[in-house]
């Protein structure tokens, strides 16, 4: 039987470990954002003056960050009379590969992103205002983009098109297709979609000018530049015919989603197609949640809906869009049909969308 100081010693451990984990995760902001990790791995084991110098950081910081990446168990020490520290392969994985699909490090720039505004937050919470997505500033938009990019990169092209087979063989013999990538943030949808279909000219749109510059400068570093295009538009502003158009982790953040499908299926070309990947939420409201669940309404309370409610007018879906939501919102748009596509996936849920 649970007792009540059962639950209340429960709910500090949880805190606390949650303290711990969120201190760890800023350690991992610094790290990447300094560049220490690449440069250890470049560089191979170091001394905190080594990777001072390396990285030029200040010589006491480092030694300080790296017995703290040792302490957390994220460092290895290696024996000697001098202090080395090193990256180890699996561990580099997760804090220093941006398209391997174990690399969560940009979890601790969303992070940051969110604890630079969280007194807006709470001023918007009182006011029922929001907080603008540019208030989240680079290190959230950076977070967001490279969070997703290996399964942009990797199950994009892969998994989540061959669900639809019949797309995708029109989409590999069509010699001039048109892809729409709408709310493509950063780009690496858009250049992923670009390296899979070769003759094939994809526009990423999103209403976000900072997160079109970096898709543009991404295009340019992936040697795309001349086969996307970026475009700084709202979603309702899209422009056809395309046989594709993918809406991914973008929908339930749209000021008026209803009105952005509407526009997709518009634009659509003869037998074309609307892919939306939002989030696998359950289906109905049940508390306590798993730890999916837990997370997106995480990301919901304290950045979700706040940029949305920033927007005049927003449908304020929160992170949270079940798929009943994805239905009603297809259904009000004119699409014909609403598919749950069969790919398993920890965190996204495939819709395909029919006129």
């Amino acid at each position: 039987m649970t007792t009540a100081t059962d639950r209340t010693d429960a709910l500090a451990e949880r805190l606390f470990d949650a303290t711990l984990g969120a201190l760890e995760l800023y350690s991992i902001f610094l790290g990447a954002e300094l560049g220490l990790y690449r440069a250890l791995e470049t560089r191979g084991p170091s001394t905190s003056d080594q990777l001072a110098e390396h990285a030029g950081i200040a010589p006491r910081y480092a030694v300080e960050w790296l017995e703290q990446q040792a302490v957390a168990g994220l460092l290895d020490v290696l024996p000697g009379d001098k202090r080395r520290y090193a990256l180890a392969p699996d561990h580099a994985r997760v804090l220093a590969h941006p398209d391997d699909p174990a690399h969560v490090a940009p979890f601790a720039h969303m992070l940051a992103g969110i604890g630079g505004v969280l007194p807006q937050v709470a001023d918007a919470y009182r006011t029922g205002s929001g907080v603008p997505y540019r208030a989240y500033g680079r290190a959230f938009r950076h977070g967001q983009g490279h969070i997703n990019r290996p399964a942009f990169t990797h199950e994009l092209p892969g998994d989540w098109l061959a669900a639809m087979p019949d797309v995708l063989a029109r989409l590999e013999n069509a010699q001039h297709a048109r892809i729409a990538d709408v709310g493509c943030g950063q780009g690496f949808s858009t250049v992923a979609l670009a390296n899979a279909f070769l003759h094939a000219h994809v526009d990423g749109v999103d209403a976000d000018a900072a997160s079109i510059a970096d898709a543009r400068a991404n295009a340019v570093d992936a040697g795309l530049d001349g086969r996307v295009r970026f475009i700084h538009a709202d979603a309702a502003e899209l422009r056809g015919p395309y046989e594709l158009i993918v809406v991914l982790e973008a929908l339930h953040d749209m000021t008026d989603p209803v009105a952005a499908l509407r526009a997709a299926r518009a634009s659509l070309a003869p037998d074309g197609i609307v892919l939306v990947v939002d989030e696998r939420v359950a289906e109905t409201f049940t508390a306590p949640g798993d730890p999916v669940e837990r997370m997106m309404y995480g990301w919901s309370v304290t950045h979700c809906l706040p940029s949305q409610l920033a927007e005049h007018e927003s449908a304020a879906l929160g992170t949270v869009m079940r798929a009943g939501t994805l239905q009603e919102l297809a259904v009000s748009a004119g699409f014909g049909r609403v598919e749950v596509l069969p790919v398993e996936n920890d965190f996204f849920r495939l819709y395909r969308l029919d006129p």
